[in-house]
């Protein structure tokens, strides 16, 4: 018996049980991203869409307690609530922080006549009609649908606007939920 063969059998050991390890590691790493990858696609990270230019609802109307109406007027009166003309934006920002580089930037494309593309957040399919005048006079808060804009400074959607979420909402507050309210 060679002098050096247990020695040699618990090298091999050791070499096997690292190996083994490496493998361990490197499996467990690709589980791990998987996971976090998965997490990432599925469970959307709470902040909104990037917009041309920074606008906080939290400050506009939590801070400084403006109305969403105050805003999207359109929605009191029309169907569609819609996204702001920079004209209501200078109401204030004609006088307020005009030194501040984003409302600079909202005031040269104001002076300058060049719309803002935002990036829209809550879009409904081509066939549904929605009337943001009818649910705004019934009493509807806009949360109820758009979730707690207050408190987003980037605006994401509370959930998609799916004709079963809709309909559950009717059925508890005891509105009718025929075919014909909302796809005309």
């Amino acid at each position: 018996m060679n002098q050096n063969g247990p020695l040699v059998t618990e090298e091999k050991q050791y070499s096997r049980m690292f190996r083994y390890s490496v493998v361990l590691t490197v499996i467990a790493g690709m589980v791990l991203l998987c996971m976090v990858l998965a997490y990432a696609f599925w469970f959307k990270s709470g902040i909104g869409s990037k917009q041309p230019i920074p606008f906080s609802h939290r400050i506009h109307a939590t801070e400084k307690r403006i109305s969403c109406v105050f805003c999207h007027s359109e929605a009191i009166n029309t169907d569609v609530a819609g996204i702001p003309p920079l004209e209501t934006c200078m109401l204030c920002h004609s006088r307020i922080i005009i030194h501040y580089p984003q409302i600079a930037d909202l005031r040269d494309h104001y002076y300058s006549k060049v719309p803002i593309e935002w990036e829209r957040i809550n879009v409904l399919q081509e066939f549904v009609y929605f009337s943001h005048q009818a649910h705004i006079q019934s009493g509807v808060d806009c949360g109820k649908c758009h979730g707690d804009v207050a408190r987003m400074d980037r605006v994401i959607m509370k959930k998609p606007f799916e004709m079963s979420f809709c309909v559950q909402c009717h059925r508890d507050t005891k509105v009718s939920h025929d075919c014909w309210m909302c796809h005309r």
